[in-house]
Parts: C-alpha cells; structure tokens; sequence
C-alpha cells in the first residue's frame, strides 16, 4: 500500500490512497526481548487514533493469530495529539505514527515470524474503516532504528518525572454509573489540556472530561457507565489518567481516594 496525493474527490478515496503500513524490524534487546515498530504513514491531512480514540474516534485493533514465537507484545504509544472538528473531540495521530511495540519470545535466541492483522480508523472530512494484514520476521539480531526510538522518546513520561506531587479521586454514583472527579497537583502542560481516564475494564464507557486548571492544581471530571448501566464498584488501582497538553503528556496510573 502506498499514499498517493490526493487529487481525487473524497468519495473516492480508498484506502491504499490514504495509508501505507508497514513492520519496521527493529533490534533484540539484551535481555532477550526484541523492540519492533509498525509504521503508518497517512496522506495530508489523514489522521488515525490512539489507544483511547474519544468520543470521534475509532480505536484500533490488533489481531497477532498466526504469528509464531510470540509469547506476548506490549504496545509502546507515543504521545497523541487532540482533534477537535465539529463540536466533536478526537485523540490521535496525523502523519505519521511509528508505533513501538516490545515482543517477548518463546525462544530468545530464535527469530520471530510476525503476521498482524490491523483494523483502524483513518480519517479526514470522512473516514475510512482500514483493514491492514502485515508481515514480518524479527531476527535475533539487528541494530536500533531512529525512528522507532524517536516515537520511544515520544511516550508519555511518569507523573513522578512531570512533578506531578499528588493525585485523588473522589468518585459518586450517578443513574447508569459513576462520576469521577480527579485533583491533580501537576504544573500546567501547556496549552489546553486535555485529561483522559482509562479503566482496567475497557467495556466500561468514559465520557469526554472537563477539566480546569488553578495554579498548580488540573481538576477533571468524567462519568463513567458499564455494560450494566447500573452503578458499580470501581477498581481504583487500575485507572490510567493520561495529561495531554501542548508540550507533551503525562501517564498516571492509579486514582486512589482522596
């Protein structure tokens, strides 16, 4: 698949105009992991989303069946940037996405046969449902990559590295769910931030925050419904708080009671 210019009306794009895919192979790491990276590069103005897309976005899937030496992938997401057309909030990437992803071996000192099936959005005036199916093999060697340690670089930094001194969440039930308050005690990221919550239980729907910012302290709240649509208990420990500003975001894990 290639990017093409877009000349052509939208109602006749497709999706080898607006995506090209591709595994980057990487390099084995010393402790026997090996640190690969897919690489979406879209058409202008093309964008596609992050783990937690927003209210407009689609979130990507990723299918690895197939694939052989593989015990387990852990995906290493650069920071994403917010979108906002229509009234509507999305979170995501334009460009070009080079997308980490760390692969634990069966056999360490074997190659990996990679086949990964990708379903995502890509969008622009419309979108597009994508369906990407690549593949690879990681050898037990190579060297390291610029670009897939360039988007390494471009991840999220610990709340502890952002001075974040402190964090609580006082949480209430609502009709179908729960509202949840965060108080960070972060300095400003820069721009308008945006606060993003991520349950454990990715069933669980999260609605777009409001947040507001005094001094030294980002206020953010969200609602929260289930499946059941019913209130529920809510494992603190396993909510991810993501600060994304203009100058980059920060990656928080845990929102324990104040």
């Amino acid at each position: 698949m290639t990017a093409a210019p877009l000349a052509a009306p939208a109602e006749t794009m497709t999706q080898d105009n607006v995506l090209h895919a591709e595994i980057l192979p990487g390099w084995r790491t010393a402790d026997g992991r090996h640190m690969a990276a897919l690489s979406l590069t879209l058409a202008p103005g093309w964008k596609t989303y992050w783990r937690s897309p927003g209210e407009a976005g689609i979130p990507p899937m990723f299918d690895w069946q197939g694939s052989t030496n593989l015990r387990g992938v852990d995906m290493r997401w650069p920071s994403p940037v917010v979108f906002h057309l229509n009234g509507l909030q999305s979170i995501g990437y334009h460009d070009r996405l080079v997308l980490p992803f760390e692969v634990t071996l069966a056999d360490p000192a074997a190659s990996a046969d990679i086949a990964l099936t990708i379903d995502l959005g890509v969008c622009r005036d419309i979108c597009l449902p994508a369906m990407v199916e690549l593949r690879a093999v990681l050898p037990p060697s190579g060297e390291p990559d610029p670009a897939i340690t360039a988007a390494l670089n471009a991840a999220p930094v610990t709340g502890r590295r952002a001075g974040v001194s402190g964090i609580s969440c006082q949480v209430e039930p609502i009709a179908d769910g729960l509202r949840l308050t965060a108080a960070i005690d972060l300095p400003a990221q820069g721009g308008d931030e945006t606060v993003v919550f991520e349950p454990a239980d990715a069933s669980i729907w999260v609605a777009e925050s409001v947040t507001a910012r005094k001094a030294g302290r980002l206020t953010a709240q969200t609602e929260l419904v289930p499946p059941s649509g019913q209130p529920f208990a809510l494992d603190r420990s396993g909510i991810t708080v993501t600060v994304i500003g203009s100058g980059g975001s920060v990656e928080i894990v845990g929102c324990p009671a104040p």
